[in-house]
């Protein structure tokens, strides 16, 4: 419940030390999961609401703490799920050989630099697509909501029932995160499977082979809870167009080496991907087209709300409506640009291959691109981030576009006064510039969304623009070592290197780095690019429809792309716990005196899960970098790994699970109870 105040209005706590300490730590620990589940599913997950909750379980404690000082705590730590999404760009400079591992300035320059960029350049879009807009903005609403009923600010929600209902939604997050770590363990032991994987030939005439990889993991399973139902479905859709024909019709057309296994996660690999990705590039282009019209109008509606300000007297305004000066941001702005600058300078000197003697058109055209791009992508990110959610927007798309833009301005600016020696190092660079635009996307898809929480929690928009600020730099400072981390102990799938068992896919790092490569190389199959074009347009049309005759159902483009281009490893399970999870709030609907308590504790155990299995999976990572092992953890032999494992540890998952759905079943009935 919104209650305007001016600027005068009585001192409270909002941006205070210890919620920037709390907001700091929850950043780093969120951003450690989501980076390797990132690199696992294609993936992130959005952290707020999990922030807010643990948050208003911690600072119940000290004397003074408010629900504004809550949805700071709640600012800092989002940038965890935001931020993280540069795991969709940076890993191509491995992939493409350019790099061997992720230096430690450099990766946190082009984090924090992109990504405080994002905050900025968000700033001057806050009144026209969050004050004067009706977008739902769904997770900033209920993230608000959240934090009203922990601060017992909701309809007939006492103090009692308000602290209460934290310490069951802490519980629903602990319990999800201890047991999906403890699964993780004991899977690295060998005690039980960590998958279940078959290949087959699907005619012995014909020579087509496929499979499947069916992997038990929680925090797979917690995605698929989150994203829901029909997204779910439409990369079950994905999957069976990719692995159902794909795979067997161009597997049939190949010479048959080595074993099935080879044959079918060769030709995925080599020919089924580019089929998702023109899947993934036609989604992505329909949604910007559809998002045009709305961003010029939003921006001139800024413009004009800016005019409106500046002619009367910006103290007096109510708390509400208090940004970050513009002459602040514009200084802010043009800061990051002279360390951009000479980030910049510095890849192009240590290219080589000619590249340096073209050092100041690069630098400068590196720099107008990041400008233009920069602030293109936060205008279309915020809006998408207001219509359909951070978690839902995009960014892979985004990226997709950038990269290309990147590639063909080289390719026409400087590719022909180079030599053919030239041409990874200017996919590199492509790839280099693109990073720091899509830090700055990702933080302005997370930070509008986190102005309308602070909108309806009565908060000042500077002191969260601030906050965000400083999650950016929390979060930069812990991705590179992560990302490090994983890079030595599993490797990405399709890097040059010594063979890995269990190669982190990297999904949209692939994709991107592979289309920037046939752009400046001229040597990507387009055919395939076509075939995922016409895919992309057929469930475009059949999204359409479902959308305009159904109440609900709808089929993603990009998560049928996404369902092609990911290996079923990093789907199947994601399908499945999106079918359980529109099991349990069904369950909650019939069931439940509260289901809409039961249903945001179903999401909470979800976010724990992840965060559980994602920590320890970077944990075991370490353990399997500095042992030189693939299996340091193992207790049993590989028959029975392959063998009774199978069957002990599918089991288990699926009992467990129940439980857990059983359980918070019954914590929601306990909000329930407390309320009344």
């Amino acid at each position: 419940m919104s209650h305007p105040s001016s600027a005068g209005a009585e001192p409270r706590a909002e941006l205070t030390v210890r919620g920037l300490i709390i907001g700091v730590l929850i950043t780093v620990v969120f951003t450690a999961a989501n980076v390797f589940f990132g690199l696992k599913a294609g993936l992130t997950f959005a952290t707020s609401i999990p922030a807010a909750v643990i948050s208003m379980a911690v600072l119940r404690y000290f004397k003074g703490a408010t629900m504004q000082e809550n949805n700071i705590v709640q600012t800092v730590a989002s940038a965890a799920g935001t931020l993280s999404s540069i795991i969709f760009v940076l890993p191509g400079l491995i992939l493409i050989g350019w790099w061997t591992g992720f230096n430690y300035w450099t990766s946190f320059a082009i984090c924090a630099l992109g990504g405080i960029l994002g905050v900025m350049y968000s700033i001057p879009l806050r009144r026209a697509l969050v004050t004067n807009s009706d977008l739902p903005y769904p997770e900033g609403v209920a993230c608000a909501e959240v934090l009203k009923v922990g601060a017992g600010g909701g309809e007939g929600i006492g103090a009692a029932a308000a602290i209460e209902a934290n310490r069951i939604g802490l519980l629903a997050v602990l319990w999800g995160a201890i047991v999906s770590g403890v699964f993780a363990v004991v899977v690295a032991t060998r005690v039980f499977a960590g998958d279940v994987v078959h290949y087959f030939r699907v005619s012995a005439d014909k020579g087509g082979v496929t499979g499947f990889d069916f992997f038990l993991s929680f925090a797979l399973f917690g995605i698929g809870h989150l994203v829901g139902l029909w997204v779910g479905i439409a990369m079950l859709v994905g999957a069976l167009i990719g692995w159902g024909w794909g795979v067997p019709h161009f597997s049939a057309l190949a010479p048959a080496v080595g074993s099935i296994a080879d044959l079918a996660n060769a030709t995925w690999s080599h020919k089924v991907r580019f089929v998702g990705a023109g899947t993934i590039g036609v989604a992505a282009i329909w949604t910007l087209a559809k998002l045009v019209k709305p961003v010029i109008s939003g921006l001139a509606s800024a413009m004009a709300a800016s005019r409106e300000r500046d002619a009367g007297n910006a103290a007096s305004l109510p708390r509400t409506e208090q940004d970050i000066p513009i002459g602040q941001v514009t200084l802010i702005s043009l800061a990051c640009l002279v360390p951009i600058g000479w980030l910049i300078a510095n890849f192009v000197r240590g290219a080589g291959h000619g590249l340096s003697d073209h050092i100041v058109a690069l630098v400068v055209g590196g720099l107008i691109f990041v400008v233009l791009m920069s602030f293109f992508v936060s205008a279309v990110c915020g809006y998408m981030a207001g219509l359909i959610g951070s978690s839902n927007s995009p960014l892979s798309g985004i990226g997709i576009i950038v990269v290309i833009g990147a590639a063909l301005l080289l390719v026409f600016g400087v590719r022909s006064a180079l030599p053919v020696s030239s041409e990874n190092a200017l996919v590199a660079f492509a790839l280099f510039i693109t990073s720091i635009v899509f830090a700055a996307a990702a933080i302005a898809n997370n930070n509008l969304q986190d102005l309308k929480t602070g909108q309806l929690v009565d908060a000042t928009p500077s002191k969260q623009q601030w906050a965000l600020v400083i999650g950016v730099l929390a979060g930069a400072a812990i991705i590179p070592p992560i990302l490090d981390l994983l890079n030595h102990a599993y490797g990405f799938v399709g890097a040059p290197g010594p063979h890995r068992d269990h190669p982190l896919p990297a999904p949209q790092a692939g994709l991107i780095s592979a289309l920037a490569q046939g752009v400046i190389q001229n040597n990507i199959d387009w055919g395939l690019i076509k075939i995922g074009g016409v895919i992309g347009v057929v469930m475009i049309a059949v999204d359409e429809v479902l959308r305009r005759t159904t109440k609900s159902a709808h089929l993603s483009p990009l998560a049928v792309g996404l369902g092609i281009y990911l290996p079923t490893q990093s789907t199947l399970m994601v399908v499945v716990g999106a079918v359980a999870g529109w099991w349990f709030d069904r369950r909650a609907d019939r069931a439940s005196k509260n289901p809409e308590a039961t249903k945001q504790l179903g999401v909470l155990l979800a976010s724990g899960m992840i965060v559980g299995e994602g920590l320890l999976g970077v944990a075991i990572a370490a353990c399997v970098a500095f042992s030189g092992q693939d299996y340091p953890l193992a207790l049993v032999s590989g028959t029975f790994a392959s063998g009774p494992a199978l069957w002990i540890g599918g089991t288990a998952f699926t009992v467990v699970m129940l439980l857990l759905y059983r359980w918070v079943s019954r914590l929601g009935q306990g909000t329930t109870d407390a309320e009344g």
